[in-house]
């Protein structure tokens, strides 16, 4: 115990010793308890050291513990200390201001734990303590450990000290007891020495002493005493302790590793490291997961498990560096004399050495790699794949997937070579063979990894070629002999592989799902290879033959192929799939499956559910009105349901559309008429102008009424024609043959704009050429004076003439009068030209009221287009005829 004389409490600087208290409540947050100073002094009337933290401000006792030699305390970053109260079961943490603060009371609290554990090994082992001499309690206190001088010597006397001196210290005692051990170089050796004459004797106490020593001294955790007891001096004597467990019965290890455990040597190996190397890899590992598999913990185990990488590493490095060595195991693979057994052996052991090799450092990984391809392993292996034996084809293909795992482009380099062909062709001849332990999936993931479209260089593309060209249709042969066609006239290839396949019988269904995931990897990364290897040769009917299997894996295997298909958005698929109807087997067996929630009603949901959200409008269309009665039963289903609604919103949104593109394309044509018949009426009316300029031209026409009439030439006279603003104007009356001649003029003027109304659009009105071949008249300077006075002949002309048109209405003759005023003043001034030219003009027959009156409607609308488009503004008819006169 200790000493009645107290040793000061432990004093520092208030920045050390500053902290904050915390608690842990029951909410699982830390309560801040106070900030303090943290001392180690004993607790009152007791003889135990406990922890002081006193409030800085007030100096009351925020926290008061008593050290325990139990390993509840944890050091967190460097300045907090936490551990669970066991005896108020409450979890406390002490955060302190400065880490030397910290780091000196963590020093402090293992010394006490150290010194209450030591107090407590020597009042039991020997209370004179004649073995470990120390000066006093205290400086047992300070340090523990500087104490422990040697080991007890090793007899059967002494083997319940060395226990107890082994596991019952902390953990802090750990490393100085391995230090101890390592120092007496002839401890485990007198141990062992020991252990052969307790089993001689048959000493049961002694033997399960020993036992528990030994698996103390492994628990240390110590690799330099791990190399003593794992040598080939001492490891089946150890083994041999380990097997009188008093907590288990009595096993035979020994026996096991000496008579049953046999080393095959495929190829003599001369090195008597590697051998050693090998010897003790094994037998740590069976010491590992057999012998002390329920009492190592995960620290123990990382350094087993470390020791045998390393020597996993160190064997395989001398083997690879032994040029000898790899000559004489690829000589034995090739050779023609050597035995089937041999070669097993010789297969077994190159996966083995390819699997060990993982230990290396990359770059020798890469570099023995290379090495065994240059020797021609590929080609071992392509014989190996050819052998009857099973197991012995799925030991190349895990050589084959390790090479995958290291350096794809090693193997893809050989395949994409002429001798490499036949290795591929074994690889998808592997996949579609019974194996018996769902083994050909490793098949899948080499075919995968070599026909992978990320990869880049000209051996991917010849790989594609090689799969397409001669082994695509033997997977595709597969899944239709399985799957036997209901109709006579459908028929699957008859070629070799074919032949083949028929005669082993119809695939597994393990098979035929990793045929689709195939499939189905192929349309993802050789898309440009649907159109010529899927659609033309009836691959997705032959993959649809898999929903009348009874395996709904299988049913949702070809499902998920189609909505890969389907995923890829191609116009030219999904017209294939509505052109030929490929979904009604979908539909059909989505309508058997019924209401079941099942795997398969999923898959076909989800293919539903993907259609819509990307509005493939052409399966959307396809779907609602090809099978639409057949669904309607399970439009409860949200899916369902939506298939209809974005049928329906589509069908609306086509139709405007189409609405609007058919009048955008009749506006388009109506604007091309409109430019053609534009220029159409000026080349027309060019020549109208040129025959009108010759002197002394008639231009006799046809009229409505069968009559012939003058046509009047236009007006030479002036460039615009003014609209008359002044409607209360009164001419005075005229003769009544001028009043006629005029009526004739008025009317062949309305019957012209008529005509040209009906191939115009109204357009804003154009000022009128001047006939290129006009010339200069003398007519021209009086103009003025002709204007003013046809005008008012022209209004009385109306004005007489309205009691006749009773038929008009009053509007209709007010647009009329005013928009042909200006066309009846070229009309009559014409006219009385025409008069003086021509002696015979009395015989002009007169046009009847109804011509007159036909042209009106087409005047109106020239009127209000006069209106809106004005060229010059027109002057009152006033103030014309006093500047004309």
């Amino acid at each position: 115990m200790v000493s009645q004389d107290r040793d000061p409490p432990i004093n520092n600087s208030p920045s050390m010793q500053r902290v904050k208290v915390y608690r842990l409540n029951d909410e699982g947050k830390w309560d801040d308890q106070g900030t303090g100073h943290v001392t180690v002094d004993y607790l009152e009337r007791s003889e135990e050291l406990g922890l002081y933290v006193i409030d800085e401000d007030d100096n009351e006792t925020l926290l008061l513990h008593r050290i325990s030699s139990e390993d509840i305390y944890r050091k967190q970053e460097d300045t907090i200390i936490s551990w669970r109260d066991p005896e108020f079961s409450t979890e406390l943490a002490l955060s302190f201001q400065e880490t030397t603060g910290c780091s000196y009371i963590w020093d402090h609290i293992c010394s006490v734990q150290r010194s209450i554990q030591f107090n407590s090994l020597s009042s039991k082992c020997s209370p004179q303590r004649t073995l470990f001499p120390y000066a006093d309690n205290d400086e047992a206190y300070h340090n523990v450990n500087s104490e422990l001088r040697e080991l007890p010597p090793v007899d059967l006397s002494t083997l319940h000290l060395i226990h107890k001196i082994i596991l019952d210290s902390g953990i802090s005692d750990q490393m100085r007891v391995a230090e101890l051990i390592l120092h007496d170089q002839v401890f485990l050796r007198k141990l062992m020495d020991l252990f052969r004459v307790c089993e001689d004797l048959s000493n049961r106490d002694g033997l399960h002493m020993i036992c528990k020593i030994v698996r103390g001294i492994i628990l240390l955790n110590s690799p330099p005493i791990f190399e003593k007891i794992f040598g080939d001096e001492l490891i089946m004597d150890v083994i041999g302790c380990l097997e009188y467990d008093p907590d288990v019965s009595q096993s035979h290890h020994r026996d096991f590793l000496k008579e049953h455990v046999v080393f095959k040597e495929a190829i003599p190996i001369k090195d008597h490291l590697v051998l050693s190397k090998i010897h003790q890899t094994y037998r740590i590992g069976y010491l590992k997961d057999v012998i002390l598999s329920r009492v190592l913990d995960d620290s123990t185990i990382a350094n087993l498990n470390s020791i045998i990488h390393s020597n996993n590493a160190i064997v395989v490095s001398l083997l690879k560096d032994d040029s000898t060595f790899i000559k004489e195991l690829f000589a034995k693979l090739t050779s023609p004399n050597t035995s089937t057994e041999s070669k097993k052996n010789l297969v077994r052991f190159l996966q083995e050495f390819c699997t060990l090799s993982k230990s290396l450092q990359m770059v020798q990984q890469l570099r023995l790699f290379r090495d065994l391809v240059s020797e021609g392993v590929f080609d071992i292996i392509r014989d190996v794949l050819q052998s009857e034996d099973k197991k012995l084809v799925l030991t190349g293909t895990d050589i084959l997937i390790l090479f995958m795992n290291q350096d794809p482009n090693l193997l893809r380099s050989y395949v994409a070579r002429p001798e490499g062909s036949s290795l591929f062709g074994l690889l998808v001849k592997g996949m579609l063979t019974d194996f018996g332990d769902d083994m050909h999936c490793q098949f899948l993931e080499i075919l995968r990894n070599l026909l992978d479209s990320y990869t880049t260089g000209l051996q991917r593309d010849a790989i594609v070629e090689l799969f397409y060209e001669k082994h695509f249709c033997q997977l595709i042969d597969g899944i239709a002999l399985s799957c036997p066609p209901t109709s006579p006239g459908q028929s699957v290839g008859k070629d070799a592989s074919a032949r083949q396949i028929g005669k082993q019988g119809s695939l597994k269904p393990e098979i035929l799902l990793n045929i689709c995931d195939l499939l189905c990897f192929c349309v993802v990364h050789h898309p440009y290879r649907i159109k010529c290897n899927f659609l033309l040769n009836d691959v997705i009917d032959k993959v649809l033959n898999l929903t009348r299997r009874r395996e709904n894996y299988l049913v949702a295997a070809a499902v998920r192929f189609i909505r890969t298909l389907v995923s890829r958005n191609d116009e030219h698929i999904l017209n294939h799939i509505v052109k030929h109807n490929i979904l009604k087997p979908i539909i059909d067996i989505f309508i058997a499956n019924g209401s079941r929630y099942n795997l398969l009603n999923s898959a076909i949901l989800e293919l539903f559910e993907f259609i819509r959200k990307e509005n493939l409008k052409i399966l959307l269309k396809h779907l609602v009105e090809t099978f639409w009665n057949d669904l309607v039963e399970f439009e409860k289903f949200p899916s369902i349901y939506s298939l209809k609604v974005k049928y329906e919103q589509s069908s609306e949104s086509s139709g405007l559309r189409n609405a609007s593109a058919a009048i955008d394309t009749r506006k388009r044509v109506d604007e091309r008429a409109l430019e053609k018949e534009e220029e159409d009426y000026f080349n027309d009316s060019d020549e109208e102008d040129s025959a009108s300029a010759a002197p002394n031209a008639n231009s006799t026409r046809t009229l409505s009424n069968g009559s012939a009439g003058n046509y009047p030439s236009a007006r030479p006279g002036g460039l615009v024609d003014y609209d008359d603003d002044d409607e209360d104007y009164k001419p005075p009356p005229r003769k009544q043959s001028e009043v006629a001649d005029e009526d004739e003029g008025i009317v062949e003027s309305l019957r012209l704009k008529r005509k040209l109304s009906e191939k115009e659009e109204p357009n804003p009105k154009r000022l009128q050429r001047m006939p290129k071949s006009s010339k200069p008249n003398c007519s021209l300077v009086f103009s003025p004076l002709c204007s003013a006075q046809s005008n008012a002949a022209a209004s009385a002309c109306i004005k007489n003439r309205s009691t006749s048109q009773s038929t008009l209405s009053s509007e209709a003759k007010e647009y009329a009068e005013s928009n042909h005023e200006q066309k009846a003043i070229s009309s009559i001034d014409q006219t009385r030209r025409t008069e003086i030219d021509s002696p015979d003009h009395e015989s002009t027959p007169k046009t009847s009221p109804k011509s007159s009156s036909d042209g009106l409607p087409e005047a109106i609308d020239s009127r209000q287009q006069d209106d809106d488009h004005p060229l010059i503004t027109p002057k009152p008819s006033t103030e014309m005829t006093v500047n004309g006169s």
